[in-house]
């Protein structure tokens, strides 16, 4: 038991102690515990301590703070735009608001002898001169509203007059702001200096004071001028002066590219008093409408557009010449890379005084010759002369036959191409490509010619005659309205003799003598129309007889008697030229389209299909339809004058062609224009001779047909009968929809001229009586396709031109006559 008792005292005393050393251990837990707790705390306290940045870093760090960073992105794009726009403006929009304005100028100083040593810029003489003249100038614009505006001027030359004095070549350049640009128009400018030597005239004289210096006012002439042309003389390859100080003598002026293009400005001056014949010998160059490749001669000695006396842009292989108002000129070379050259001279030439005391024959056969002014030479745009006649008594007057050119009353508008004054009737003359008579029914006229041309224009020569005034053709002959006189047997022959068809119209329908005695008619032979039942007007057409305009000719000279040969699948000429170069006018459709889609543009016109009209041409000015064109060759279009006829429009560079095209914006091809090509004798204010040539800069390939394909050139002789279906086609002037197509029938001249009067022999009428189809504006320059009987091919007969109006009754279409041009087409193209 004591034992028992001493093992429970002792199991009492174990468990004392267990539970003291229970709460030992709790407490030390406790404190471990807390210990560990401390230390994480202390590490992340040390770690912050450790990581938190001090200075540059703690402000990065600070910086790169999310809604920080946005922050400072966007200031820094906002200065970048601000320097950027800065730079903008310093280095590009203030240079374009603050532009400069060129002007090339010259005027007359009287009272002021020229002496030799102005003509060399590094004299004294010439500089002590110019200095007074920059002055007086600078001055008065100085003084002038626009005195803000203006920079500098700078004396170019000083040449002699004919009139006396020094004539004065300037330059004047203005920095203008483009909200002011009108203030420093050309016509302001030039103004200026005429206002203020017009309110010192006296007298009625010309000659006024410029600030004291005495200034003909109307030898002043100010032109703007490009930057180009102000820089032109120190930036170019080669300027030179030449001087011919002998009349007749010949000074040799030849350029000769060695390497590259070059860029020459050549100033001739000749000996006091004369005047300057330049003679182009050859001209190598590239046709591009003087784009790339050019010579421009000035009637001065600065680029003055006012003063341009020719402008050549194609090359020349036979001579010709031109001449000067005065005793200065300028010419000014551009060519490009290439074989090209230049060969000339020019000479020193005495004015010539034009006045001729002329007395005809009593024969009208027998003729004498007069000519215009410096004739072979160009025509200066002023000269004149006089010609003074006599026929051998008071029945007799003047008849003057003359070659290309023609005479008729003025009326409002100006005399571009001659003034004449006939016994104290005003005349205006013009180009024409055919012979014409002017008959004075007087027996003693004075007959006065004045150059009115603002450029050189072309010679012309007459031959003079006396005939009875009473019949002025013999009785076996009939009076044409251009004068000339042709045989009555001839008259309704259906060949233009007179050269306006006034033979020709107001005919009755020719019988067509089948069985008779009489021979048939020409219009009923070989036109490839059977017209007699017998066949006999279609028999012997091959034969070869003598040639005229409506019998087919040969490339070998000789001609038959078919009209129509050409292209017709049967070799009619014996040396098979009339079959040749036909791969033309062949079309093939290629798909349909709804010809209910969109509005008409030719008027009463129906959709096209594509490939239908392969040869049909969309002519875009500046990015937008503006004419129509027929496809020629692989690089030629044909199409109408009056499409180009204002100076901006003749320019080749704001051009393209869109071929194979059915809608506008789907071209299979699209070209630029490389060159422009008007008829020489275009009158803009009649039509007449309305026809245009473009070259295309990049051909149209092969693989593209059918869906581009040439039309066909008639031949002269060729004759549309009613058996050829005859079609117009264009877009219109809306761009957005198909290739309207519409059939037109084509009316004899006589009906033609019933509705619109005289018109040219060189145009022709189509449409309906009704008016419901006919070409419209936009469809210009498009072509009128005929086609040959039975299927044949199509041909270009005429080219849209004008009319009154669209689609309006008994008022037709008038085309250009396609085949009265072939000869000269051709002579292009070829």
């Amino acid at each position: 038991m004591g034992t028992e008792r001493e093992e429970n005292e002792q199991t009492s005393g174990d468990d004392d102690a267990s539970q003291q050393d229970a709460a030992s251990i709790a407490d030390v837990s406790v404190e471990v515990a807390t210990v560990d707790h401390t230390l994480h705390k202390l590490c992340r306290m040390y770690r912050k301590t450790r990581r938190k940045p001090k200075g540059l870093k703690r402000l990065w760090a600070h910086v790169l703070n999310t809604p920080h960073l946005a922050i400072i992105i966007t200031a820094v794009v906002f200065v970048v735009v601000v320097i950027m726009w800065s730079l903008l403006w310093v280095f590009i929009f203030r240079r374009e608001s603050n532009s400069g304005a060129y002007f090339a100028g010259m005027f007359r100083v009287a009272n002021v002898e020229f002496i030799p040593e102005y003509r060399q810029e590094e004299s004294h003489e010439f500089v002590s001169m110019a200095n007074k003249i920059q002055h007086v100038v600078s001055n008065v614009y100085k003084m002038s509203p626009v005195a803000r505006l203006y920079k500098q001027a700078v004396i170019s030359d000083l040449s002699n007059n004919n009139k006396g004095g020094v004539l004065v070549h300037f330059w004047m350049v203005f920095v203008v702001p483009r909200i002011k640009s009108p203030a420093v128009c050309e016509e302001c400018v030039g103004a200026i200096l005429r206002d203020s030597v017009h309110t010192s005239m006296k007298n009625r004289s010309s000659v006024g004071y410029l600030l004291g210096l005495p200034v003909d006012i109307d030898s002043i002439l100010v032109n703007a001028v490009q930057r180009s042309d102000f820089t032109s003389g120190a930036g170019s390859q080669c300027v030179d002066k030449l001087y011919a100080n002998l009349l007749g003598a010949r000074v040799p002026l030849n350029i000769f590219p060695s390497w590259g293009g070059v860029s020459c400005h050549v100033k001739l001056t000749a000996v006091p008093g004369s005047l300057i014949r330049l003679t182009v010998t050859s001209f190598l160059i590239e046709p591009s409408d003087c784009v790339s490749d050019a010579l421009t001669v000035y009637d001065a000695l600065l680029p003055m557009r006012g003063r341009i006396l020719h402008r050549l842009c194609e090359p020349v292989s036979s001579s010709f010449s031109l001449v000067s108002t005065s005793n200065v000129m300028l010419l000014t070379f551009r060519m490009t890379n290439g074989n090209k050259s230049f060969r000339g001279h020019f000479e020193a030439i005495a004015e010539e005084m034009c006045m001729s005391q002329i007395e005809t024959q009593l024969d009208p056969d027998v003729t004498g010759q007069l000519y215009s002014p410096f004739h072979p030479s160009l025509l200066p745009p002023r000269c004149s002369c006089t010609w003074r006649f006599e026929t051998p008594n008071s029945a007799l007057g003047v008849a003057l036959q003359f070659q290309n050119y023609v005479l008729k009353p003025k009326d409002t508008k100006s005399c571009d191409h001659g003034w004449w004054k006939v016994n104290e009737i005003i005349f205006c003359g013009s180009y024409v490509g055919h012979d014409t008579v002017f008959r004075i029914a007087d027996h003693s006229p004075e007959v006065e010619f004045r150059c009115s041309s603002r450029n050189s224009a072309q010679p012309f020569q007459a031959s003079h005659s006396s005939y009875n005034i009473s019949q002025p053709c013999p009785e076996s002959h009939f009076l044409c309205s251009t004068g000339l006189c042709v045989e009555k047997s001839r008259r309704c022959d259906g060949l233009d003799d007179c050269q306006d068809e006034s033979d020709e119209v107001f005919c009755s329908r020719p019988t067509k003598n089948c069985g008779g005695n009489s021979p048939l008619h020409p219009l009923f032979v070989c036109n490839g129309e059977t017209d007699c039942t017998n066949g006999i007007d279609e028999n012997n057409c091959t034969q070869e007889t003598t040639c005229s305009a409506i019998r087919y000719k040969c490339k070998s000279g000789s001609c038959i008697l078919k009209k129509n040969a050409k292209c017709d699948g049967v070799h009619d000429c014996q040396d098979g030229s009339d079959e040749a170069e036909c791969a033309c006018g062949r079309p093939s459709l290629v798909k349909k389209v709804d010809s209910s889609a969109g509005p008409e543009r030719v008027v009463g016109g129906d959709n096209s299909a594509e490939g239908e009209w392969p040869w049909q041409v969309s002519l875009h000015f500046s990015g937008n339809l503006y004419c129509g064109a027929s496809v020629l060759s692989s690089d030629w279009l044909i199409s109408a004058a009056h499409c180009f006829s204002k100076e901006r429009l003749s320019d080749p560079r704001y051009w393209s062609a869109h071929l194979g095209m059915l809608t506008q914006g789907s071209a299979r091809h699209v070209a630029d224009i490389q060159r422009i090509v008007v008829h020489e004798y275009y009158n803009a204010y009649t039509f007449d001779y309305d026809i245009a040539l473009l070259q295309l800069k990049k051909p149209w390939p092969p693989s593209l047909s059918p869906l581009v394909q040439p039309v066909c050139l008639p031949a002269p002789s060729h004759t549309v009968t009613d058996s050829h279906r005859c079609w117009v086609t264009g877009w219109g002037y809306r761009s957005e929809e198909v290739l309207q197509k519409a059939e037109v029938s084509l009316l004899s001249q006589t009906e033609c001229k019933k509705s619109y009067g005289p018109v040219s022999p060189r145009m022709l009428c189509a449409g309906v009586p009704s008016g419901e189809r006919d070409a419209c504006r936009g469809d210009s320059g498009g072509p009128l396709s005929c086609q040959a009987p039975g299927g044949g091919r199509w041909f270009l007969i005429g080219i849209v031109s004008w009319g009154a109006g669209c689609g309006r009754p008994n008022l037709p279409g008038v085309y250009t006559r396609v085949n009265k041009f072939t000869s000269w087409i051709y002579s292009h193209i070829s």
